[in-house]
């Protein structure tokens, strides 16, 4: 009796189980068309989603999210023990599994980013983690809600703060490999135009360059078959480049060779890091030429798609974080030099032809968001930012430029500003190196060099000898008291020196690189005799 009681249990709870589920089924598909309705969030099927998404999604319907609950205390117990391999592909699965959760992804991403990559001793490890943390919301997260404003906005946050501030002691590693990597897909000098003019995928390059193009004849006769054995050739080395043989089949042709190179390198740099070109110079244009290898950059892209993104392209969170890193990449937004062998140095300096696109932007937020307000937090930045732009523009030799700063100070602050502009900008020198950050520190160093070599050019030795005797009395005092600790050190000082040297030769015509080359060589020479200011003179 007992056996026959257990069995009709089981049938009553297998049947309760069936019109339990039926019920649900009846229930969640009333919500859906309510959801739907109402527009409460996004419904259907996903955009970009691979087959499996799309299959677990349907299939799994309303238990989705149980097994991602298991997955999430799954993650949970592989954190608290301190056990991280799991924890990229538990985090894919989740994303996987809620893919429209976009809060869950930026919570995983930042946790990777954040959380995570502090507890490993190694830079290396932690690159690992923060790049993973970049790449679940930029790679998968985004591809599946390419609408979705709020993703955008936490990718752009943690390009601006974990890899452009330096708070974290390996800020100067994460800038290192970050532009090394998009050195690697771009090129060393691209050509963001010719770029966005290039046809976009593989379709509408075929259509430019059909099957009886001589350029496909040129790929075979070089052991390149087809489209896809061109572009891996391509991608396979570092920087990305059009394979020789093939290069040179095409005979002289160099406007030919420019396109495809140009459609090769936006091809890769939407593939690799989710970028546009167009985008890129639609932002150029707006701003000034960035250097899209350091990170503000980067902020700036993606925190502009959050505005594109969001319902009448206005967000307080995303304006801030374009206006900031716009301010920092004047201030330290250009790349002067990046090693590839000891990945904690880099040397960045200002990119100072942005001072005009960061007073204008402040203006513009404030207008926007705290308009008639004599106490605007954006009017305060601004004042700020103005002092700053005087000093690093006297500081780069921008005389003209600083002095009309100078007087947008005054304008500003009226009857405050009464010392000439050079005692000013000596002021300022004398408060910013004794409570200097290792970027200011850095651009005032490598002003001063360059300053000197300036000098030097027009043979002015007096005068390079004192711009370069200001720049080691400043490095060396900021070494002592600030250089304690690899997040606030800076490179070495010959290693500045020649990095200067190297951009001012690439940029100056060649009779002015050349006379550089030998008044450094006789300088050089001559050093031993002047000596450098001790940071306690």
């Amino acid at each position: 009796m007992s056996k026959f009681r257990t069995l009709v249990m089981y049938f009553v709870l297998v049947c309760v189980t069936l019109v339990l589920l039926f019920g649900v089924g009846r229930v969640e598909r009333r919500l859906d068309n309510a959801v739907a309705e109402h527009h409460l969030r996004f419904t259907g099927q996903i955009k970009n989603a691979p087959p499996l998404v799309t299959f677990t999604t349907v299939a799994l319907g309303s238990f989705r999210g149980l097994v991602a609950d298991l997955l999430w205390l799954r993650a949970g117990s592989l954190q608290e023990k301190g056990s991280y391999f799991e924890m990229v592909q538990l985090a894919r699965w989740i994303t996987d599994l809620q893919p429209t959760f976009s809060g869950a992804t930026a919570y995983l991403a930042w946790n990777m980013a954040y959380n995570i990559s502090v507890t490993c001793s190694s830079f290396e490890d932690r690159w690992r983690w923060v790049n993973e943390g970049i790449k679940l919301i930029r790679d998968q997260a985004i591809e599946y809600n390419p609408e979705d404003p709020i993703l955008y906005k936490e990718l752009a946050w943690i390009f601006q703060h974990k890899l452009g501030n330096i708070m974290d002691d390996a800020n100067l590693y994460y800038k290192n490999r970050l532009a090394i990597l998009v050195t690697n897909v771009v090129g060393t000098n691209p050509d963001w135009e010719g770029m966005a003019a290039a046809p976009v995928g593989e379709r509408e390059f075929m259509k430019v360059y059909p099957e009886d193009h001589r350029i496909w004849k040129a790929a075979q006769a070089a052991g390149y078959e087809n489209y896809a054995m061109l572009y891996a050739a391509f991608k396979s080395t570092e920087p990305a480049a059009l394979p020789q043989p093939f290069v040179n089949r095409l005979g002289d042709d160099e406007e030919l060779v420019k396109k495809l190179r140009d459609y090769f390198h936006a091809e890769y740099l939407r593939e690799k890091l989710k970028l546009d070109s167009k985008l890129i110079v639609e932002i150029n244009k707006e701003y000034g030429d960035m250097d899209w290898r350091v990170p503000e950059s980067q902020a700036i892209y993606w925190a502009t798609m959050g505005i594109k993104r969001t319902p009448g392209h206005k967000d307080l969170s995303c304006d801030r974080i374009i206006t900031q890193s716009l301010y920092e990449a004047f201030r330290s937004g250009r790349i002067l030099m990046i090693d590839e062998t000891a990945f904690e140095t880099i040397t960045l300096v200002p990119n100072i032809q942005l001072v005009d696109a960061v007073f204008d932007r402040y203006k513009e937020v404030q207008e926007i968001y705290e308009k008639d307000n004599n106490y605007s937090t954006f009017r305060s930045a601004r004042i700020n930012f103005i002092k700053e732009a005087i000093s690093i523009l006297w500081n780069y030799g921008s005389f003209s430029k600083s002095a009309e700063y100078y007087k947008k100070l005054q304008a500003e602050e009226p009857g405050s500003h009464k010392l000439p502009l050079e005692a000013f900008v000596m002021q300022q020198w004398a408060e910013e190196v004794r409570d200097a950050s290792v970027k200011k520190a850095s651009e005032i160093v490598s002003g001063l060099i360059m300053r000197s070599m300036f000098y030097l050019i027009y043979n002015d030795h007096d005068a390079a000898v004192a711009n370069e005797r200001m720049a080691r009395y400043i490095y060396n005092k900021y070494q002592k008291e600030m250089g304690g600790e690899a997040r606030t050190t800076l490179p070495p000082y010959n290693e500045m020196k020649k990095s200067m040297v190297e951009t001012l030769s690439k940029t100056l015509n060649p009779v002015m690189a050349e006379i550089l080359k030998q008044r450094v060589q006789e300088d050089q020479a001559a050093a031993p005799a002047v000596g450098p200011l001790k940071s306690d003179q």
